[in-house]
């Protein structure tokens, strides 16, 4: 026998996942429509503030990416990959605030008898942002935040060693199942209760404001910077697509599922568990906090609510709506339900009077996403992404006889279509 018959070659990475050429090519077509269409550099028949939308959905998606690649492929419910989520919001909003607000002290204090100092514009700076909690000095977590590319490094670095240290402890200690989940609840909750404070240094319950506004592009209008964003936020989503299809396509692939399906059964084989665990768990909260850095720009503001533990918990049905498992199903579920939350709650969808009260969308939208949610798991467990799986038919390959096994009379064609 041969050595290619004992070795066959390795199918190219984009032959082992058709899938993620499918969806580099739609969400290339899906941003080439909305450029065209968008008033920034298209006809404007879309409106800006819907342009923004759509970039703020695709982040979303993004961090469905990460919430999918921990959970269903690594068998890792967290519900705390929000909260990284908004560290990279905040990181790149502190420097998006002192930058603004530098070009604004520095102009109100151009006129002043004498050129002013250093330290006195870095004085107005401080008491311009912090002057809401009463404050009117940096603190000391804002000690970079004259600096994009420090600023910049703070989205990758801090979420990720965040993600490390609470994920090696965890991972250590063998903590799994519910117990991890609420650990990483408990972790997501702590961090709002602290970002609460006005003390916590950044403002609080008002958050960073503002953030829309880009430092010495104020002669450029909105419409152009939201469809620049738009195709920040469509590259973005498809590396991730493109490095999390390669994770999950190779042998480390096989693991993590491997991991998911029977942990003890991997340890035994002798594979470090902990350490794919937190590669995995540090990875996603990176990939989650650079979608925040990316959203909140296009959102405008953040402030802690944006952390709490209930947005974690949305992603997770977001997740499971779509599709555990699968990483298009991911973006399809946060997509989903991303654009009909806006519907709905944005006073789009008309009420319903049934007589005794009325239906109205805006307080009902939350229920109806729980039942959604309930449906999905009860009677569709593989969600939206498994609707795609029927109508591509898939079958067993029909062999025409061929052997299926490592003999020469292992399942035959009859066995295989049993």
């Amino acid at each position: 026998m041969s050595d290619i018959a004992l070795n066959p070659p390795r199918k190219p990475f984009a032959a082992r996942y058709p899938a993620m050429l499918v969806f580099i090519g739609i969400l290339a077509l899906f941003t080439l429509v909305v450029s065209v269409l968008a008033e920034g550099f298209g006809i404007g028949v879309i409106s800006t503030s819907f342009v923004k939308t759509l970039g703020k959905t695709l982040c979303l998606c993004m961090v469905a990416l990460a919430m999918d690649l921990v959970w269903g492929y690594c068998g890792i419910l967290s519900l705390g990959h929000m909260a990284f989520f908004g560290i990279g919001g905040y990181a790149i909003g502190m420097w998006l605030m002192y930058a603004r607000t530098e070009i604004i002290v520095t102009s109100s204090l151009a006129n002043a008898p004498l050129p002013p100092t250093p330290a006195e514009i870095s004085d107005g700076i401080a008491s311009q942002i912090f002057g809401v909690v009463g404050a009117s000095e940096f603190p000391p977590i804002w000690a970079f935040a004259h600096s994009f590319p420090l600023q910049l490094a703070a989205v990758v670095l801090v979420p990720g060693l965040l993600a490390l240290v609470f994920g090696w402890l965890a991972f250590r200690s063998r903590v799994t199942g519910v117990y991890l989940s609420i650990l990483t609840q408990a972790m997501t909750l702590a961090l709002a209760l602290f970002l609460f404070q006005n003390d916590s240094g950044l403002r609080g319950n008002n958050g960073l404001s503002g953030l829309q506004n880009l430092p010495g592009l104020d002669h450029i209008p909105q419409s152009t910077i939201s469809i620049v964003f738009f195709w920040a936020s469509a590259l973005a989503l498809g590396l991730a697509f493109i490095i999390c299809s390669w994770v999950i396509s190779g042998k480390f692939g096989s693991v993590i599922r491997a991991i998911r399906d029977d942990e003890a059964r991997v340890r035994f084989l002798g594979y470090s568990v902990e350490a794919y665990k937190l590669f995995i768990f540090t990875f996603t909260a990176i990939i989650a906090a650079i979608a925040g850095a990316l959203y909140y720009p296009q959102a405008g503001i953040i402030n802690p609510a944006e952390i709490a533990p209930i947005a974690s918990i949305y992603l997770a049905v977001w997740v499971a709506i779509g599709g555990r498992g699968k990483l298009y199903g991911a973006v399809i579920g946060a997509a989903f339900v991303s654009l009909l939350s806006t519907w709905f709650t944005g006073g789009q969808a008309p009420d319903i009077n049934l007589g005794l009260f009325t239906i109205q969308w805006v307080d009902w939208w939350t229920i109806l996403l729980g039942i959604s949610f309930v449906a999905v798991t009860i009677f569709a467990p593989r969600g939206i992404g498994g609707l795609f799986d029927l109508i591509s038919e898939r079958r067993s390959p029909n062999r025409h006889g061929a052997a299926l096994g490592p003999d020469a009379g292992a399942l035959r064609e009859q066995e295989a279509d049993q």
